[in-house]
């Protein structure tokens, strides 16, 4: 295993590691409003979490270069609350974008955007392509909440409707960074979407119908899910299972033929 940080290397060492095998990783996240239990910095500690732990695992052989963190996202649908910083998405676009770039001039053509945050999934989505089709890259996609999580680790209801802040986000918080944890300030917040499928609506802020949505629409205090399940053990495994899925994404990058990117 060779795990650089980019920003560790000189010019000359950061070449010198670049051969067809070398993949670059990118954290993507946000700072942005996650309730009175969880810092802003909620989604970068969670990526970097998530990150560390992936790299220890990585097998032999692999030379991996990881670019220092996209702290700021695109988060406009937590605009309404103090704190937020979000980037507009064509901003979000151009920067990363120009990363991807700077990457290709390097000699790396293989690229993962590790993404902890959910409002920055269309953005990658735009950016990769857009990446694929100018240089020829393997941009692969990898946000840690569409990975499966581990069998029985919260309620499927809780999965299904704790999208910010809820018993995930806290759980894999209280294992990685205890101490920003607000834990007088732990609340079930009942999402609007949970409320509209109790009442047999085809409608969702996620889904195969789902309606573009602010946080607040959601639930007046920019949370939806339930902190009160969560626990540093059911993180520790949320962790661990993540983590594992993204060393099996950063290897299989790896060894992608890249002879089938025409």
């Amino acid at each position: 295993m060779s795990v650089h940080h980019w920003q560790d290397l000189t010019t000359t060492e950061l070449a010198g590691l670049v051969d067809d095998a070398t993949v670059a990783v990118l954290p993507l996240a946000a700072i942005e409003q996650h309730g009175g239990h969880l810092p802003l910095s909620t989604d970068l500690d969670i990526g970097l979490g998530l990150l560390e732990a992936a790299t220890e695992q990585l097998e032999a052989g692999q030379t991996v270069i990881v670019l220092p963190p996209l702290e700021l996202g695109s988060s406009l649908e937590h605009t309404a609350f103090a704190g937020t910083l979000s980037l507009m998405p064509e901003t979000a676009i151009r920067v990363i974008e120009s990363l991807g770039e700077a990457v290709h001039r390097a000699g790396i053509r293989r690229l993962v955007l590790f993404n902890s945050h959910g409002g920055n999934k269309a953005v990658i989505d735009l950016t990769a392509l857009q990446l694929r089709a100018a240089h020829a890259m393997l941009v692969v996609k990898a946000n840690y909440f569409r990975f499966a999580p581990p069998a029985q680790a919260l309620p499927a209801e809780e999965l299904r409707h704790g999208l910010h802040g809820g018993a995930l986000e806290t759980s894999m918080m209280l294992y990685l960074a205890p101490h920003k944890v607000r834990a007088e300030h732990l609340a079930d917040a009942v999402s609007a979407g949970q409320l509209q499928e109790q009442a047999g609506s085809t409608l969702g802020p996620e889904g195969d119908a789902g309606y573009a949505w602010m946080a607040q629409d959601l639930h007046p205090s920019g949370v939806t899910g339930n902190a009160t399940l969560a626990d540093a053990e059911t993180g520790r495994r949320l962790v661990s299972h993540f983590a594992d899925r993204l060393a099996r994404i950063i290897e299989e990058t790896g060894r992608f033929d890249l002879a089938t990117l025409r």
